[in-house]
């Protein structure tokens, strides 16, 4: 017997929580800014409140991923006459994703980190998929990380590395009420809009912060003098710092996401001069008489 919508209760553990608030489902719909010539991905359409207005929409097509099998016969029923709409069974983070312009999803919680990962990439590994625009409905803490600016309670890695990589908004907050069943955290629709290729930071440079920023944030209470000792000579990273306009008596979460790309480019320029070690044959000191 095939569940219908009707009889299908959220399962915990694919962190389904019905987005039912018509305002917040057209908001979304609205930041997607959807012109006739998009191809969309939808993550997680759960029974396709969001996946209505979608279609609604004038993009040129609209494909679903949905993991919930007792969910996915409801979904066709109900969009599979419109030519537009395909739908995928399957794990997003696994399956083979068709090429898309823009994504616009109410994503699973808990695999946000995963899934922010395979759509717009590492700083030193670029997402493969060149899409304009993200639209997610997130938890509320996640997208105050992913925006914020250096200073703030919640800025992090995840901040630096997110607004290196892309264009980070608010759209709106949506409090638990929103959802069915109510979950207990609140959310933020977000917008990102990922940096073109000639805009993303060189590989050598990217490798570097993604080193600076995990040596730093695992001890964000500490002051950068101390998180950055050992890299180079005192004088050395005192003169890289003052070039990189740090005060290494700063913390790293004070850092603009700039300063972290000026001070992995001085990194690198100071390895690179370094006098390379001397090895066993080049310690000799001298050659034997005649």
């Amino acid at each position: 017997m095939v569940m219908t919508f009707s009889g299908h209760r959220a399962r915990k553990r694919f962190g389904q929580h019905w987005l039912t608030d018509a305002g917040v489902l057209d908001r979304i719909v609205q930041a997607a800014e959807l012109r006739a010539d998009d191809r969309v991905l939808e993550v997680g359409p759960g029974r396709g409140a969001l996946t209505e207005r979608l279609l609604q929409s004038p993009l040129a097509s609209l494909t679903a991923v949905e993991l919930d099998r007792d969910l996915v016969a409801g979904l066709r029923q109900q969009f599979g006459a419109d030519p537009r709409f395909r739908l995928l069974e399957g794990d997003v983070l696994e399956l083979e994703l068709p090429p898309a312009t823009k994504v616009v999803a109410n994503i699973p919680y808990n695999i946000t980190g995963p899934l922010l990962e395979r759509l717009v990439g590492r700083l030193d590994r670029p997402a493969p998929a060149s899409y304009t625009r993200l639209v997610l409905l997130v938890q509320q803490e996640v997208g105050e990380r992913i925006r914020c600016r250096a200073g703030s309670s919640a800025y992090s890695a995840l901040s630096v590395r997110m607004q290196l990589m892309a264009r980070c908004q608010g759209v709106c907050g949506v409090p638990p009420r929103c959802f069915q069943p109510t979950p207990r955290v609140h959310s933020e629709v977000i917008v990102i809009e990922p940096l073109p290729a000639a805009e993303r930071l060189p590989v050598s440079v990217a490798a570097t912060v993604e080193r600076l920023l995990r040596r730093c944030f695992a001890a964000r209470r500490k002051m950068l003098r101390n998180t950055l000792a050992g890299l180079l000579p005192a004088e050395a990273l005192s003169a890289l710092a003052a070039a990189a306009d740090i005060d290494l008596q700063q913390r790293p979460q004070e850092l603009e996401p700039q300063r972290w790309v000026a001070l992995a480019e001085g990194l690198n320029q100071a390895e690179a001069s370094a006098p390379a070690p001397l090895s066993s044959g080049d310690a000799a000191c001298g050659h034997p008489d005649p």
